[in-house]
Order: C-alpha cells, then sequence, then structure tokens
C-alpha cells in the first residue's frame, strides 16, 4: 500500500491522509480538520471502495459558495495519486 498526504486548499479541513493499495482500493481516510461529522463519513464510506470510482463519485461536490469541499478536495487528492502511480 502506498500512503499520500494531501493539503488542501479552499476547505476547513488543512489535510488528507490516505493510502491506496495495491488492488486500487482507498484505506485510512483521515481529514484534519472539517467538520468532524461529514469528514468520518466520508472516511468510513470509501474504505475499501475503489480510489477512481470514489473520486468520480466526489468531484465537484460544493460546500457552500466555495467552489470545492472536503470531498471535492479528496477526489483531487485521489486523481494526483493515481496520476503519480
Amino acid at each position: 500500500m502506498k500512503n499520500y498526504e494531501f493539503a488542501t486548499t479552499g476547505v476547513c479541513a488543512k489535510q488528507i491522509n490516505f493510502g491506496i493499495d495495491d488492488d486500487g482500493k482507498l484505506r485510512d481516510v483521515k481529514f484534519f480538520g472539517g467538520c468532524p461529522g461529514n469528514t468520518i463519513a466520508v472516511g468510513k464510506l470509501s474504505e475499501g471502495k475503489d480510489a477512481k470510482e470514489i473520486a468520480d463519485i466526489l468531484r465537484g461536490n460544493p460546500c457552500g459558495n466555495r467552489g470545492t469541499s472536503c470531498a471535492d478536495q479528496l477526489a483531487i487528492a485521489i486523481d494526483q495519486a493515481l496520476a503519480s502511480a
């Protein structure tokens, strides 16, 4: 499994850490900051799921008028991780 750290922009969470295992599944998604109920839920719901599928689902999800969200930032982080693999 390869682990990633992603510094977010435009959201309350400051960082997202996660792993992608050899089968392309997300593991151990942790947000640092943000709305705990939402970020913990996103982490639980994405555990063991296909990383690309989760990114496709979460991409473009806004929080208020910010133009992004913690979920969208996770999608961006996953996209970058998959592109670098």
